[in-house]
């Protein structure tokens, strides 16, 4: 064979070789998903779990067993992690085998579908964003069937198919009821209770409204408090066969009939701190209440301190049970564990600490510092953390004898604060970071 033939066959065989690198580069680099080779590539997705705010009752409370108690050195197995998401603080929900999260599109807040290998199916514009201060996509989509429901950081609301990803209705609902809201706009995440939907505008023509869930229709209004919007979701407390919907404002506590809109109770709980008695809009109240018995617990962070209430047995007043200045929370929220309250207080915004109290009394048990305040959850008798400033995540045992940390590890990718809370599903505990989600196998082998 001629050297000049040998040289051709060498040439076309580099050429082809190239050729093949290039494919093999363009299609590995088409994925918007990394996957951990080590581990299945999806999740499974039941249906009537996680379908809500920090949990189906908002309690942050998971209803999952069977998980580790102790992780591996490094953290938890990744199962998948994406990096595609639109930015955003809210948190995943779950059904129809899709996984539901909202995120900032200029100039809209969009319901984001993935699938369960963590891959974007859809994505719907449905309201208009925040376009102040911190823009990104806080509401945490509500799911009720094969529908979702959210509302956007100007205070739209929207019904959209969960498999589709087509609106089936929506509304200016704060700006149609003459709503108000303070400097970083709406961060609620809406309620359903059977065929009602239950939102806070807030102004002078009302606090909260319900709407029929299918149609949008106006159902009631109830009483105006005079208050702004805070920055916070309502829970649902059962007493005497009667629903009783829980939220607050900048100024009080209170409880609505959920049969007709009417005004059980309000507790000014500024006054009952010895705080101003002002209902200007920087007020931050950021942290969901949560219920146990007759007792309702609410917190606020910048000083704001925490109060807790007594319903009594049927729900239609409200007294004033104890205070505590330790525990104002900012936004990562609070759970109640074996008659404890857990959660981190806020300093400043950039430093906090871990507390415990007494739910019976508010007596502070501990404090300790641990990178920095963030979010809480609980599950299968473990607290899970997640530290706002450094994406540090924390497995810690209920202790009301001191700060017990089992397990630790650091979130890596997406970018700003880490707000978002974690949420647990089907043995995977999932861990966002602006437009960055990562799920993590914490089911025990």
């Amino acid at each position: 064979m001629s050297i000049k033939r040998i040289l051709i066959i060498l040439l076309s065989l580099i050429i082809i070789g190239a050729i093949g690198y290039g494919v093999f580069y363009l299609i590995s680099q088409d994925s918007e998903v990394s996957v951990n080779p080590s581990e299945t590539s999806a999740v499974t997705i039941e249906d009537n779990e996680v379908t809500g705010w920090r949990e189906d009752d908002r309690s942050g409370i998971s209803s999952e067993k069977g998980l580790l108690k102790v992780w591996p050195e490094g953290g938890p197995g990744l199962i998948w992690s994406t990096s595609e998401l639109p930015k955003g603080h809210s948190s995943p929900t779950f059904g129809n085998n899709t996984i539901y999260i909202t995120g900032l599109e200029e100039p809209n807040d969009v319901l984001v579908a993935l699938d369960p290998s963590g891959k974007i199916k859809w994505k719907t514009p449905y309201g208009r964003f925040w376009e102040k201060s911190y823009p990104e996509s806080r509401c945490t989509p509500t799911v009720d069937g094969e529908k979702v429901y959210v509302s956007s950081g100007f205070g739209d609301l929207a019904c959209i198919n969960g498999l589709s990803g087509e609106i089936i209705w929506s509304k200016k609902a704060s700006e149609e009821n003459g709503g108000t809201y303070g400097p970083w706009g709406i961060a609620e995440s809406p309620m359903i209770d059977g065929e009602n939907l239950y939102f806070t505008t807030g102004g002078p023509q009302t606090t909260t409204i319900a709407l029929n869930k299918n149609s949008g229709e106006l159902i009631w209004r109830s009483e105006s408090l005079n208050d702004p919007a805070s920055y916070l979701s309502p829970i649902l407390v059962e007493k005497a066969g009667a629903k009783i919907l829980v939220n607050v404002t900048p100024r009080y506590i209170f409880g609505i009939n959920v049969s007709d809109g009417s005004m059980l109770w309000k507790i000014n709980h500024r006054e009952a701190l010895g705080k101003s008695d002002i209902n200007d809009t920087g007020q931050i109240l950021c942290v969901t209440p949560v219920s146990s018995g007759n007792m309702i617990y609410m917190t606020g962070g910048y000083d704001h301190g925490g109060l807790m209430i007594d319903i009594g047995d049927d729900g239609k007043n409200a007294a004033f049970a104890w205070k505590d200045e330790i525990l104002d929370v900012h936004h990562g929220g609070v759970v109640v564990v074996d008659g404890y309250i857990y959660a981190s207080n806020w300093i400043n915004n950039g430093n906090g600490n871990w507390c415990c109290i007494d739910w019976k009394t508010g007596k502070l048990m501990w404090q300790e510092h641990w990178n920095n305040k963030g979010s809480i959850i609980a599950a299968d008798g473990m607290l899970y953390i997640y530290d706002e400033r450094k994406g540090s995540v924390g497995l810690l045992r209920p202790d009301p004898s001191g700060f017990n940390l089992v397990s630790s590890f650091s979130f890596t990718g997406g970018s700003g604060p880490y707000w978002a809370h974690p949420v647990i599903h089907n043995g995977v505990l999932y861990v966002r970071h602006g437009e960055a989600l990562n799920a993590y196998d914490i089911k025990e082998k």
